[in-house]
């Protein structure tokens, strides 16, 4: 069993920042794959980008990549988003995942077993 447990998130400007993270803890509180998904009201859950404890980012979805990085403070045992650059557009539910198994579920969520209960960003124009 994994525990995650998200950051509070935050409201900003556009253009403004903000960093999230995720604690995991639990008996098995390091699993190999961790993502952020994020969901508006309305729209499906999305990935946003996904990090292998083994060697690190794997992907970032097409509105993150550039401007969003994910990390992990092994000294804290969290995975951290940094987001920059923030849009309208990125005001969502955010939410850290975990997955085991030998190969990345990249940003299907059907492959994620464990889920924290989600952070609110908030940008506005």
């Amino acid at each position: 069993q994994v525990q995650l447990v998200e950051s509070v998130g935050g409201s900003v400007q556009t253009g403004g920042s903000l960093r999230l993270s995720c604690a995991a803890s639990g008996n098995d509180n390091s699993p190999p794959y961790m993502g952020w998904f994020r969901q508006a009201p309305g729209k499906e859950r999305g990935g946003v980008a996904v990090f292998s404890r083994r060697t690190g980012p794997l992907a970032y979805s097409g509105s993150a990549k550039g401007r969003f990085t994910i990390s992990q403070d092994t000294a804290k045992n969290t995975l951290d988003l940094q987001m920059n650059s923030l849009k309208p557009e990125d005001t969502a539910m955010y939410y850290c995942a975990a997955a085991g198994g030998a190969w990345s579920p990249g940003f299907d969520a059907r492959r994620y077993t464990y889920w924290g209960q989600g952070t609110q960003v908030t940008v506005s124009s």
